[in-house]
């Protein structure tokens, strides 16, 4: 049986958000202060939820039902007090075959989560862990908040660089097609670049100007009719 997750390993997240426009799905990004504890980091996987109220229990009783490749978001409310997660829960992750964890909070033991290799995107670092353990609410395993977006297993994660974003289970083969043509496509207008064939000719930017001011067109409605790949 194929992964529909698969084709994500070459994408990015600029490539998903993307495709997600141009389907028409809304774009579910983590906030932009949400950044990787090291460089190169690619995570991709079903959405594990878990929503932190001062005790890692609950991580561990959310790893019970883990599926390999899943992606632990942790859900602290965007805490940037105290940290949630550390290295224990990190390499216990690891252990359990998740792909990476995505925290609405922050992370402590950093050396030793780059140590251990495996993706997190958190708000930054703090030393101090939870000072007190709150009544967990009755759906803590079932969603959890980034940001403004609820997300829960019907949703997948995709996690990098320039940070994480959200879509649907049920359209990540769709998305993933389209991102790969978006992908491919700019690629392709790169090299160009690279052998001396500049963005502005490939995109016949002249032609844009005059029938920007003949006709009132913009310039994606100009690129749809190249199969250019620039905004969007």
């Amino acid at each position: 049986m194929n992964d529909p997750l698969a084709p994500f390993a070459d994408l990015t997240t600029p490539h998903v958000a993307d495709a997600c426009i141009r389907l028409g799905l809304p774009v579910r990004v983590a906030p932009s202060s949400m950044r990787p504890v090291f460089p190169g980091t690619h995570a991709v996987g079903r959405v594990l939820p878990a929503q932190h109220t001062g005790s890692v229990d609950v991580f561990l009783e959310a790893m019970e039902g883990a599926e390999p490749g899943d992606v632990l978001v942790v859900d602290d409310g965007g805490n940037l007090d105290e940290a949630c997660v550390g290295d224990l829960v990190a390499l216990e992750a690891a252990k359990a075959g998740l792909s990476g964890i995505v925290i609405w909070g922050l992370h402590r033991d950093t050396p030793e989560l780059r140590s251990i290799g495996l993706p997190v995107l958190s708000l930054g670092a703090s030393p101090t862990g939870p000072l007190e353990v709150r009544t967990s609410p009755v759906d803590a395993l079932v969603q959890a908040r980034v940001g403004k977006h609820i997300v829960t297993r019907d949703d997948v994660v995709l996690a990098a660089d320039d940070g994480a974003i959200f879509v649907p289970l049920g359209r990540a083969a769709e998305l993933a097609e389209l991102a790969a043509s978006i992908r491919d496509t700019e690629r392709r207008q790169a090299g160009l670049m690279h052998e001396g064939t500049s963005l502005r000719q490939q995109v016949h930017f002249g032609d844009y100007l005059r029938a920007r001011a003949e006709r009132g067109i913009g310039f994606r409605e100009h690129l749809r009719g190249l199969g250019g790949a620039i905004e969007e």
